[in-house]
């Protein structure tokens, strides 16, 4: 009888208490979409820009072996100019150039030149693109061949150079990166606390009974982990910089003020969550669900986000994590590079903005007017 009224509480808790089984049931679903369809290490349709110095029907079906491969989104462009500033905009992760006399040295059986130039930024990326060109342009001599043209392997020389990550080292990409989860770690899930433990604690209402303001309160809640978040980016780059010896080819001080933006924004996700919970564990995992898992998977940190679904590509948008990882890696590998930083740092000012205001009017109604 004990047992049966004891299940018979427990399961009353649970049915007045939609956010368990909200929580029960879209955590297993959310986790099962990220690894099922969100992550990809086999890259497809990366974009790449071509440049064709040699208009012959050879080269011609060098490119044409780029555009059939699964590989690769072809963009055909004028000159080197234009490549590079793609590759520099993110807009392509390579180009490739087809250089004048690629038809003539084929038929004096000699290597036909065909430049690789990759973004090396995420080494494992970089390396997968040159073996895929590789194989779409050493195995020409196949083609030639099969037409019954003489082809003396291998007529196609391929020259490759990686640009901002010359080394190839996978901690050169990966520290930026890390930067983003130790600034989630901090704005969203620890904040994600805060409020709500107010409200457990029963401590809610006598601060309410105070003559602070809502704006007041969420200032006094956001600032020390503002700074104690930004104190942490700060032994980051340190650490990063002089311990594994990333480059850091950009601004510290436009490091600093796009960090404290994103700062701004994982705080206000965090105390939305937690001004809107009232429960610590309710809130420790909706933090966990709609901060660190997003940021972990769905900002391009390890996974590549170009190879994932059309619709997990259009949800990272609205994950702040995508656009600081973003900034870290083009700041410490690129450099300043204005049509990258400026609408990464745009989105997350909008963001900062929009959660800091719903945190606000979450707080308003149970405060005093004033």
């Amino acid at each position: 009888m004990r047992l049966r009224g004891f299940l018979k509480k427990e399961t009353l808790q649970i049915r007045r208490d939609p956010s368990s089984v909200a929580l029960a049931i879209i955590m297993p679903v959310v986790l099962l979409v990220i690894f099922g369809y969100g992550v990809s290490l086999d890259p497809r349709d990366v974009p790449i820009a071509v440049v064709m110095n040699d208009g012959s029907p050879e080269a011609e079906d060098v490119l044409a072996r780029l555009e059939l491969s699964r590989y690769f989104d072809v963009i055909r462009v004028a000159g080197m100019a234009d490549a590079e500033r793609m590759v520099e905009a993110g807009e392509a992760d390579g180009m490739v150039r087809i250089r004048e006399g690629f038809s003539e040295h084929l038929h004096r059986d000699e290597a036909a030149p065909v430049q690789l130039i990759v973004n090396g930024v995420d080494a494992n990326r970089a390396r997968l693109i040159q073996g895929y060109v590789a194989g779409a342009v050493g195995n020409f001599p196949d083609v030639m061949q099969a037409r019954g043209e003489p082809a003396t392997p291998p007529p196609v020389e391929l020259g490759s150079r990686t640009w901002f990550n010359e080394s190839a080292e996978s901690t050169n990409f990966l520290v930026p990166g890390l930067l983003t989860l130790i600034m989630t770690l901090i704005g969203t899930l620890l904040t994600a606390l805060v409020i709500a433990r107010e409200w457990e604690r029963g401590t809610m209402e006598a601060l309410l009974a105070t003559p602070l303001r809502s704006g007041e309160i969420l200032l006094g809640k956001m600032l020390p982990y503002f700074v104690l978040g930004m104190g942490g980016m700060s032994l980051s780059v340190v650490l990063g910089v002089l311990l594994f010896g990333v480059p850091l080819r950009g601004s510290l001080l436009l490091l600093g003020a796009l960090g404290g933006l994103f700062m701004l924004a994982s705080l206000g996700l965090g105390l939305a969550i937690s001004a809107t919970v009232r429960d610590q564990f309710v809130a420790a995992q909706i933090s966990i669900i709609a901060g660190f898992l997003p940021a972990f998977f769905l900002s391009g940190l390890l996974f590549d986000l170009g190879a994932a679904p059309h619709a997990i590509r259009v949800i990272s948008h609205v994950v702040p994590a995508r656009y600081f990882v973003t900034i870290s890696q083009t700041l410490f590998m690129a450099g300043d590079i204005p049509s990258v930083l400026l609408p990464a740092g745009a989105v997350l000012a909008g963001m900062a903005l929009l959660l800091l205001t719903v945190t606000r009017l979450k707080l308003s109604p149970r405060l005093p007017r004033s």
